[in-house]
């Protein structure tokens, strides 16, 4: 990217942001008020009126439902009509607006009344008689009606009463004393089971006052409807004119408001931004073709990826003004009523773009200055197949322009992570055609990468489903395809636990190799400022990660270590691969040793506060974190197994597990561990219902293990993605590049 800028007089400013807003390349960046003698430019005549019509807009829109889908071909607005029209509009939308509300309060009104109605209809007392009376009083509710009786039958106050009842709804009717207190009634139905409910202040039976308010509910209904397709109507006639509205007052609004990120004198402006080195020419003839000579372009800076610090940035020199004022003086278009003194006396240091990688645009020989100190903006560029990845990175922050995007790493390791966890060819299928409808139907950027990622991750799942054997748990896969001998066993069978341990051990190897990486990417990234920084860093945690752990799978002081990782008992010396692997000899475990040690006193060199972490041996946490990978891929080979246990029923004979209905071998009763729903024996009807139960067991158990692959497996693959990996390298926090302008789509340039 090339840091570019564009000083000139502000007679010439209109013109120069016609140019670059149509250009559609510029970012631009925005002054933050640090020169002396500049100040933020004012927007341009007429910006508030072009915002407050692009607010209407937007809000008729949304009035309407207007979206995409319902624009028609670009057009031009006249300007002419283009008041007229807008106003026309707003006073039919807002009209019909208003008399939609009015409907929709009154028809929730009469909803509500009916609600409140259908208890009395159950009841069956005519309103008139449940109110209006001086001595008697009325208590209308939902309750039990024998609680009520044996209520008021106990209290003394109470003289005389009649209970009703319909559907739960009761009515009570009570003669107080003559010496008794207010609000008898209430009182005496204290605690009990009782939910009163508001008497209507209406007269009549109940059910005609319902058809009543049904009556009144369809009418409105109806007016509610020709209302709507009023509003439906106007849609389809000022949707193309609105979408187009909104198109151009965007624009116009961006242009009108751009000079807020200028520096402005009250002559004179300076624009700054960036662009993709390569296209520094085309921006140059663009504002030339406008505007001439009048005014001067510089490249600043041309920065290959990686190559920006925060040191790049600088105050403008005071020489920006003189050139503008030079270009407003021989241009003839207007001389300042005053010299910008200030600005001149008050010069601030220059600063050369010395190895900067500047191009000869002005900026060689340190002629130029960068003047607003701001990031390059980031362009994320991937394949296609990779770019599904980016959402992931951008979930946590877009990278800065001088660190590593980590979207190809993502790619390479997490559907990995994921399909070695799941590993079955039925899950896997089903992720990848979950994937494929997210990704072909939905609209949104976001589910359209989500499906992407969907699709890798459930390919890897149904290779490593193929490679186990597996599919929805079944080992039926591995008898067609491997002949009964799959190459790889999840470890969940008793006899195949050394597969278990072996899948911790090689989990935490892969962690090691994952956490190197992002050690050694951090260590480039440091190797800019210098190679002691590099050292003290992020070789140092290098060299401790991988001298503690080159110590543990070495045979130096082997008694305390674990026999699946050093001896003749190692997973890689037979246990089951057969590599012949008994362990790293002694000398490389002391070299680890002595590794770990000097990497700790270079971590104490560089940060005290890290030495302190690493004392408590960090490196080793992390690597064993890994073994998550292994422990979520026997947990969910453990739920399906259980799924196809009730489904299939299962027998355990020497070590493994054999499911009775894919089985012709008889079991003793011992070794049968259930005998499976699809095995239910006695009438039609018994086995109907161990049929029907199955097959409802095997769809919603597979399911769940389907959606908790997502949330263990999917998240414990991106848990060590973002907090093992990134935080290694990784600070995110760029600027994404956004070029000031607007690509047209419901208007043309004419």
């Amino acid at each position: 990217m090339s840091k570019v800028s564009i000083t000139g007089s502000k007679t010439v400013m209109d013109d120069v942001v016609d140019a670059v807003h149509e250009l559609r390349l510029l970012h631009l960046s925005d002054y933050d008020g640090s020169w002396a003698g500049f100040t933020p430019g004012d927007p341009q005549e007429g910006a508030d009126e072009v915002s407050e019509q692009l607010v209407t807009v937007r809000s008729l829109e949304s009035i309407l439902g207007v979206d995409e889908e319902d624009a028609g071909p670009g057009r031009n607005l006249p300007e002419a009509e283009f008041d007229s029209r807008l106003e026309e509009y707003r006073q039919e939308v807002n009209e019909l607006d208003d008399r939609r509300d009015e409907v929709e309060d009154e028809l929730r009104e009469v909803t509500e009344q009916l609600d409140a109605m259908e208890p009395f209809a159950a009841l069956g007392i005519d309103l008139d008689l449940l109110s209006g009376y001086d001595t008697l009083e009325v208590a209308v509710g939902e309750g039990d009606a024998e609680a009520v009786e044996e209520a008021l039958a106990a209290d003394d106050d109470v003289q005389e009463f009649e209970v009703f009842t319909g559907d739960g709804v009761v009515a009570a009717f009570a003669y107080p004393t003559a010496d008794a207190p207010e609000d008898v009634l209430e009182e005496a139905l204290v605690g009990v089971d009782f939910a009163r409910l508001e008497i209507p202040d209406a007269e009549g039976s109940p059910e005609e006052y319902i058809q009543q308010l049904e009556s009144r509910e369809q009418q409105l209904e109806s007016r509610l409807g020709t209302v709507e397709n009023e509003l439906e109507d106007l849609k389809l006639d000022a949707a193309d004119f609105l979408l187009a509205a909104e198109e151009e007052l965007t624009i116009e609004a961006q242009k009108r408001e751009a000079p807020l990120s200028f520096a402005t004198t009250d002559h004179s402006f300076v624009a700054e931004g960036w662009i993709p080195s390569d296209r520094y020419e085309e921006l140059e003839a663009a504002v030339t073709d406008a505007v001439g000579d009048r005014v001067e372009i510089e490249e600043l800076l041309s920065l290959d990826h990686g190559e920006y610090a925060e040191e790049h940035g600088h105050h403008a020199p005071a020489e920006r003004q003189d050139v503008a004022d030079q270009h407003e003086a021989e241009t003839g278009e207007g001389a300042a009523e005053e010299a910008d003194h200030e600005d001149e006396a008050a010069e601030p240091p220059r600063a050369a773009t010395d190895g900067a990688g500047a191009g000869a645009h002005g900026a060689a020989g340190g002629t130029a200055a960068v003047t607003m100190n701001d990031a390059p903006p980031v362009v994320l560029d991937n394949p296609g197949g990779v770019n599904p990845f980016e959402l992931l990175v951008q979930t946590v922050a877009l990278p800065r322009y001088d660190e590593w995007d980590p979207t190809v790493l993502l790619f390479l390791t997490f559907p990995a992570f994921f399909g070695f966890m799941i590993g079955d060819l039925g899950y896997g299928i089903l992720y990848m055609a979950i994937g494929y409808g997210l990704w072909s139907r939905m609209d949104s950027d976001a589910l359209k990468a989500l499906g992407g990622i969907a699709l890798w991750a459930g390919a890897f799942t149904s290779l490593f489903g193929v490679l186990y054997g597996e599919i929805f748990g079944l080992h039926q896969l591995g008898e067609v395809v491997w002949h009964g001998h799959p190459p790889m066993h999840k470890g969940l069978q008793p006899a195949e636990i050394d597969w278990a341990i072996l899948w911790l051990v090689v989990a935490v190897m892969v962690g090691l190799a994952h956490l190197t990486l992002g050690y050694l990417l951090a260590f480039l990234t440091e190797l800019r400022h210098g190679v002691k920084d590099a050292v003290l860093e992020s070789g140092s945690w290098v060299l401790m990660l991988l001298g503690l752990w080159a110590w543990i799978f070495s045979a130096h002081l082997g008694g305390p270590k674990p026999d699946f990782l050093v001896g003749s008992d190692a997973v890689f010396a037979g246990h089951p691969v057969p590599l012949g692997f008994t362990g790293l000899p002694e000398s490389v475990g002391v070299a680890g040793l002595a590794a770990f040690a000097v990497g700790l006193v270079l971590i104490f060199m560089a940060d005290f506060a890290e030495a302190v972490e690493a004392v408590f041996l960090k490196v080793f946490v992390d690597g064993l974190s890994y073994a998550r990978i292994a422990a979520v891929l026997l947990a969910k080979a453990g739920m399906a197994l259980v799924v196809n246990l009730l489904v299939f029923g299962a027998a355990s004979e020497e070590g493994h597990f054999h499911f009775l209905y894919f089985s012709d071998h008889h079991f003793s009763e011992e070794a049968i561990i259930f005998g499976g729903l699809l095995g239910a024996e006695g009438s039609i009807l018994a086995v109907a219902v161990g049929w029907i139960a199955g097959l409802l067991v095997f769809v919603v158990g597979h399911l769940v293990v389907l959606g908790l692959g997502v949330t263990s497996a999917g998240l414990q693959a991106v848990r060590l993605e973002y907090v093992e990996f990134f935080s290694k390298f990784y600070e995110g926090g760029g600027d994404r590049y956004e070029p000031f302008g607007h690509e047209r789509t419901y208007t043309s340039e004419e």
